[in-house]
């Protein structure tokens, strides 16, 4: 049945704790992912286009992002498995196919908190005066500790962090309101650049060089069905809570566009390292800046923390299939996938070591839209090559809603290129070398040939698991009749 002899005790001791998350943590999760974006890094994409031109970028972004999540809605309630889109890739287009994708997603996870934890570096340098390799490691240490100690654990603790840094969100849109003036949104004169306007004052080009900007808003939201194993109710969960972040980190985007620059002039929220913060001195708000100033630190932690918890399920998910060392999916006593944590926690923590935030998380993005880009590829061929599949969540408009995800990923990762080639081109040399692995050796070390075998091996340990007794038979592939 398969190229590896697998047995109950190989699977044993790659189990996740099921049943631990509901739709409203795996929310949560969601924007955990995500809500670092809202207090730095989007802003530049003002500098890029201008106003005008950064709200078309982040606009574009915005409708590629929940296309795409709409799509991954279907297919996390569809086949639940911890892989997210490396198993929805491999359902649809077999192991290599399954493996480039969850290659490109690893390269964004595996990098983003290295980004992350620089900038967290900076605030914590600006509150105690303290900075360098120390601090970063020392993130990295706690937080993976905690990933440690158990799921159930962690992704409560992230619901608070998440709390702390939507009400500074909320807390700055509300004491902005009152100054808001829509001329501040356009005090940045036009170029000469071509199709510059009083509205995008660096035309056509800069709004093209914001597009990675506009997808720090929503950068890796798309990680919530890598928590399917986990979830109480897959089918039910996954498509209400991954949804559920969508419209809400859409609804804080809204906020911080319009309101900092709308308060304190696209010029000065453009070249803010602090927008939120910067956008309330500007206003007089001095005290609740100091607060947000603290606050803000809880917003880059609670993505650092989920992200952590984003390329532990992932390396989890591609090492069970044998597609990177099986020693990586090995679990503890309390269920988490160790190795998975700490392996690439000390990579991420060398690159962090460079310094180079803003490059790192440009080569971030470049593996993010390529994801994008093969997952909404998956959803397109499961429709049409897997008609049979039971989906409890059907996206609305179908190939039509994934095919536009998949037009304006690829558009985005132009982007990338755009604003700095370095990112682009550093990011094709980490993917070639991750593809050489794989062709040159783990492609005959598999686990199992096809996806089906995979959880159906998956899913009689399970069962025998619950039940005590040794594997019997064969169970059909969820979702499958």
């Amino acid at each position: 049945m398969s190229e590896l002899h697998v047995d109950k005790e190989y699977l044993a001791k790659r189990q996740l704790r099921k049943g631990t998350a509901g739709w409203l943590l795996l929310a949560g999760l969601g924007v955990s992912y995500v809500i670092s974006g809202d207090f730095a890094g989007w802003n530049f994409g003002i500098a890029e286009a201008g106003w005008g031109g950064f709200a078309i970028a982040a606009g574009l972004m915005a409708v590629m992002y929940f296309a795409l999540v709409l799509s991954l809605a279907e297919m996390s309630a569809a086949i639940p498995a911890a892989g997210g889109g490396y198993s929805f890739a491999r359902q649809a287009m077999g192991p290599t196919g399954g493996y480039l994708t969850g290659l490109a997603v690893l390269i964004e996870y595996a990098l983003a908190p290295a980004a992350i934890v620089i900038f967290i570096g900076a605030a914590v340098e600006e509150l105690l005066g303290i900075n360098g390799p120390w601090v970063y490691a020392a993130f990295y240490g706690v937080f993976i500790a905690i990933h440690l100690a158990g799921v159930g654990e962690a992704l409560k603790i992230m619901m608070v962090i998440s709390g702390l840094a939507v009400f500074a969100i909320i807390a700055t849109a509300v004491a902005l309101i009152g100054d808001f003036d829509t001329s501040n949104l356009f005090d940045i004169a036009p170029t000469d650049a071509a199709g510059a306007n009083a509205f995008m004052p660096f035309g056509w080009y800069g709004v093209w060089a914001a597009l990675p900007f506009g997808m720090w808003l929503f950068l890796a939201v798309e990680g919530v069905p890598l928590a399917a194993e986990e979830a109480k109710d897959p089918a039910r969960d996954m498509p209400k809570g991954i949804i559920a972040a969508m419209i809400f980190l859409l609804f804080t985007a809204l906020l911080v566009v319009f309101l900092l620059a709308g308060a304190a002039g696209a010029d000065a929220i453009g070249k803010s390292a602090v927008p939120l913060v910067d956008a309330l001195k500007i206003s007089g708000n001095t005290t609740l800046a100091m607060v947000v100033n603290v606050l803000g630190l809880a917003g880059l932690i609670a993505s650092f923390f989920s992200i952590i918890y984003g390329y532990s399920r992932l390396v989890f998910a591609l090492s069970r299939a044998g597609y990177l060392p099986k020693v990586l999916s090995l679990t503890s006593k309390r269920k988490a996938p160790s190795l998975a944590l700490i392996v690439p926690g000390v990579f991420g923590f060398l690159v962090s070591l460079t310094g180079e935030g803003d490059l790192i998380l440009g080569m971030a993005v470049v593996g993010a839209t390529l994801s994008y880009a093969l997952m909404a590829v998956s959803h397109i061929l499961l429709r049409i090559r897997r008609p049979e599949l039971v989906r409890p969540y059907r996206t609305p408009g179908g190939v039509f809603t994934s095919g536009l995800a998949l037009a304006l990923s690829l558009v985005a990762m132009t982007g990338v290129y755009a604003f700095d080639p370095r990112a682009f081109n550093y990011t094709v040399v980490l993917f070639v070398v991750g593809a050489v692995y794989y062709f040159a050796y783990s492609k005959s070390r598999l686990v199992a040939k096809t996806a089906e075998e995979e959880f159906e091996l998956v899913f009689e340990a399970e069962s025998a698991l619950d039940n005590e007794i040794a594997p019997v038979g064969v169970k059909p592939l969820p979702g499958t009749t």
